[in-house]
C-alpha cells in the first residue's frame, strides 16, 4: 500500500482528507493503486478528530517512511512549505499543492528537483480551485500554439465587483460583506491589491510560454481605487468591471503578463461571471478560444483539484515531461506594459470637452444617472499606454478614475 501525507490541516487540508475518505474506493480504482492517508502534519492538536491517530508534528516521520509516496502540501506560504516540499522531492516523494505563492516564486526550482529525483511536483489546485486549467494547458491543448490567456482568477474580488455592479454597493460595503461571508480574509490585501491573481497568472504564463515568470516582473493593480461611479459608467458603456489577469505574446516575440481592473464588454463571456466564480479564456491557433469556468476557491472545490493530482501522481511512472518550464535569469523576455496599445476609460472633473478633444481627438463620452455637471467620462482612442499617460497629464483637472478596456 502507498501512503499519502497531508501537510497542514486547515480549510483545504481538512477538505482534502474529507474528500479522500468520502470517495476512497473510487479514488483507489481510478489510480490503480492501493492508497491511504498515513500522516497529517500540523502543529495543532486534534484529539477529537476521527483521524487523530494519523497526526504528527514531525516532518521526519513522513520523510523517513518509504511507504509515503505522495505528499499534499496545503500549508501555504514559502517558509516551512518550501523547505518541506524540497525535502520530500529529494526523497523521491511526489508533491501536490494548492500553494500558488510557492509555485509562482519557486516553481522552476521545484520542477527541476522533481525531475532529478524521478517524482512529480503537481499544482492543479494553485490557479483555479476546482477549475481544471493546468492539465489542459500542457496536455489537452498541447497541439496548439498558445497566444494568450485571460481570466477572472480571484473569487473574492469578483464577488466584491458583482455586488458593486448588481446591488450598487460601495467598495467598502462589498468588502465588508465578503469578509462576513468568509470570502475575504481579515487582511484582504492579497486579494484586493491583485497579488493573488498575479501569482496565478505567473503560473499560467510560465506553463504556457515555457519560462518562469516571477511576480515581481508583472505589472499589478488591484481594485481598491474603484468606485460605484466607475461601475455605473461601465454599465452605461455596455459592460462590467472585472479584475483580469492576462498574458499575451507581443509582436516582437516577448510576453506581456498583467493584472488590472478592466472594462469588459457584455459580448465577452468573462463579463457575465459573477460572485465567487472564476473563468479562464485560453487562445490558441487551432482552438481559437476555449473557456474554463467554475468555483475558484473553497474547501471542497480546492480539495477536488488536490485529490485529482494525487490520483495523477499515483498513476504516473516517472516525472511528467510536459508540466515543466525553464528558470529565467532575467526579465528580458517580458514586454513593457507601457508599450501596449490600449483604450482607456477616464473620469475627470474640472476639464472641458475642448481640452479632451485637443488632447485625445475623437472620444466616446459616457453618462450615468446623477452625473455632476463638472464631471466627464470618456473612452480614449487606442494608443500606446505611455502616449495615453502623456495626454492625460496634459489635461489638468482632477482624474477620478482610469480603467483599461480588455483588448483580447
Amino acid at each position: 500500500m502507498s501512503k499519502i501525507a497531508v501537510l497542514g490541516y486547515g480549510v483545504v487540508g481538512s477538505g482534502t482528507v474529507e474528500l479522500f475518505y468520502k470517495n476512497k474506493d473510487k479514488i483507489i480504482k481510478k489510480s490503480g493503486r492501493d492508497l491511504d492517508i498515513g500522516y497529517i502534519l500540523d502543529i495543532r492538536d486534534f484529539p477529537d478528530s476521527p483521524y487523530a491517530d494519523k497526526f504528527t508534528k514531525n516532518i521526519n516521520d513522513i520523510l523517513e517512511d518509504d511507504d509515503v509516496k505522495i505528499v499534499a502540501e496545503v500549508m501555504g506560504g514559502v517558509g516551512d512549505a518550501y523547505e518541506y516540499t524540497k525535502k520530500c522531492l529529494e526523497k523521491g516523494k511526489s508533491v501536490v499543492t494548492s500553494n500558488k505563492e510557492l509555485v509562482a516564486k519557486k516553481g522552476a526550482e521545484l520542477l527541476k528537483l522533481a525531475k532529478a529525483h524521478d517524482c512529480n511536483f503537481l499544482f492543479e489546485a494553485s490557479t483555479g480551485g476546482a477549475i481544471p486549467i493546468i492539465r489542459p494547458l500542457h496536455q489537452c491543448l498541447a497541439g496548439n500554439d498558445i497566444t494568450g490567456i485571460e481570466g477572472i482568477l480571484n473569487g473574492t474580488t469578483n464577488f466584491i465587483l458583482t455586488k458593486m455592479i448588481n446591488e450598487q454597493m460601495s467598495f467598502e460595503d462589498a468588502l465588508s460583506m465578503a469578509q462576513k461571508l468568509g470570502y475575504a480574509e481579515k487582511d484582504p490585501t492579497a486579494d484586493v491589491e491583485g497579488h493573488d491573481a498575479c501569482r496565478k497568472i505567473c503560473i499560467l504564463s510560465s506553463l504556457a510560454f515555457g519560462k518562469h515568470v516571477y511576480p515581481d516582473w508583472v505589472h499589478c493593480e488591484g481594485i481598491t481605487k474603484l468606485t460605484l461611479e466607475d461601475a455605473c459608467y461601465a454599465e452605461s458603456w455596455g459592460g462590467a468591471i472585472k479584475l483580469i489577469g492576462s498574458v499575451k505574446r507581443t509582436e516582437d516575440g516577448k510576453i506581456l503578463p498583467m493584472v488590472r481592473p478592466a472594462f469588459v464588454c457584455y459580448g465577452n463571456q468573462l463579463s457575465h461571471i459573477s460572485d465567487v466564480f472564476n473563468g479562464v479564456m485560453v487562445y490558441g491557433d487551432a482552438v481559437e478560444e476555449v473557456m474554463f469556468y467554475g468555483r475558484g476557491a473553497g474547501k471542497l472545490p480546492t480539495a477536488s483539484a488536490i485529490v485529482g493530482d494525487i490520483v495523477d501522481a499515483a498513476k504516473m511512472n516517472g516525472t511528467s515531461v510536459s508540466q515543466v518550464w525553464e528558470d529565467s535569469p532575467d526579465s528580458s523576455f517580458i514586454a513593457d506594459y507601457k508599450d501596449d496599445v490600449v483604450s482607456v476609460y477616464v473620469r475627470v472633473r474640472g476639464v472641458t470637452g475642448e481640452k479632451i478633444s485637443s488632447a485625445f481627438g475623437t472620444v466616446e463620452y459616457l453618462s450615468r444617472e446623477g452625473q455632476p455637471d463638472d464631471e466627464l467620462a470618456f473612452i480614449s482612442p487606442a494608443m500606446k499606454e505611455r502616449d495615453f499617460d502623456a495626454k492625460l497629464d496634459s489635461l489638468g483637472g482632477q482624474v477620478l478614475g482610469k480603467i483599461r478596456l480588455l483588448d483580447m
